[in-house]
């Protein structure tokens, strides 16, 4: 497990610049950076060679204006989608709209990222919203906070919609109100399992859910109890990792849970298994000290 003591150690030696990728958190073999130095990470994904792509949502801008929280919100083009591979880490996609704090914190840009049908990557994107192939716009959605395949979650209009060839848009199915749903991927039957997000909401009626969704079907509660859902993705003995604000846990289908992680994990904002790993980015609202960690389960 990761301690906080351990992730504080390596999480200053990530602002001082001094901790390379692939390197073992100090007394734990089990969890090693993979990426260090990103814009407010958030979606990972997969590419055929095993290749790893981050959505970084960026840092703003020199453009500013007023907030309505008193504060400045600055927008420029500092999104990107950065792929790890080999112990190297780059940026295949630069320039991308983003919005943040004066601080260049708490951005709205790049928000999840999947590989497309060519092994490309395509991206959601909030601050200009939609779902873009590089800087090309596929299609306009409210919303968009994450994508799997061609199916995108609209926060906004609190619905998982399917995005058919030339921007045609299907609703797939809608979730009720005060949650939003914030994550989704593909069970190992086929059907979309969808993860409740309560957002900066201060008041939170109820535990958040894992949905279950069917095409034609209404979405039913497969799971429920979280504090707040940022990813989900399916990963060994075909159990649901779920990634919340305060750890990683698994679930099997009879609803057995079991803790991966509880502690260490700064602001997380996406997850992607492969083999017997979780990789999980962190400080999703950072400027310069977001990570992508590697977890072994």
């Amino acid at each position: 497990m990761l301690t906080i003591r351990s992730y504080l150690a390596v999480f200053g030696l990530l602002i001082a610049g001094q901790a390379d990728p692939m390197v073992p958190l100090p007394g734990r073999t089990s969890v090693e950076i993979v990426a260090r130095g990103l814009d407010s990470p958030r979606g990972l994904a997969f590419g055929a060679r095993g290749e790893l792509y981050v959505a970084e949502a960026g840092r703003g801008g020199a453009a500013c204006r007023a907030g309505t929280d008193r504060g400045w919100w600055c927008s420029g083009r500092s999104g990107a989608i950065t792929v790890i591979e080999f112990g190297r880490q780059w940026r295949v996609v630069s320039g991308l709209p983003s919005e943040a704090s004066s601080a260049g914190t708490g951005a709205s840009g790049p928000s999840d990222v999947t590989i497309g049908a060519d092994g490309e990557p395509i991206h959601t994107a909030t601050s200009v919203p939609g779902l873009y192939r590089g800087a090309n716009l596929l299609a306009a959605v409210p919303e968009p906070v994450a994508v799997v395949d061609t199916v995108v979650v609209d926060a906004r209009e609190r619905a998982l919609l399917r995005i058919a060839p030339r921007g045609r848009i299907q609703t797939i199915a809608t979730f009720p109100a005060p949650a939003a749903p914030g994550s989704v991927t593909v069970g190992p039957d086929g059907a979309w399992f969808v993860g409740e997000t309560f957002g900066h909401a201060s008041v939170r009626p109820r535990p958040a859910r894992i949905w279950r969704v069917e095409p034609g079907r209404a979405p039913r509660v497969w799971a429920t109890g979280f504090t707040d859902v940022a990813d989900l993705a399916w990963g060994p003995g075909n159990r649901l990792y779920v990634l919340e604000s305060n750890g990683l846990t698994s679930i099997d289908a009879a609803g057995n849970r079991r803790l991966i992680t509880a502690a260490g994990l700064n602001s997380p904002g996406g997850l992607a298994i492969r083999g017997g790993h979780a990789y999980v980015s962190t400080c999703s609202t950072c400027k310069d000290s977001g990570a992508v960690l590697r977890i072994r389960l």
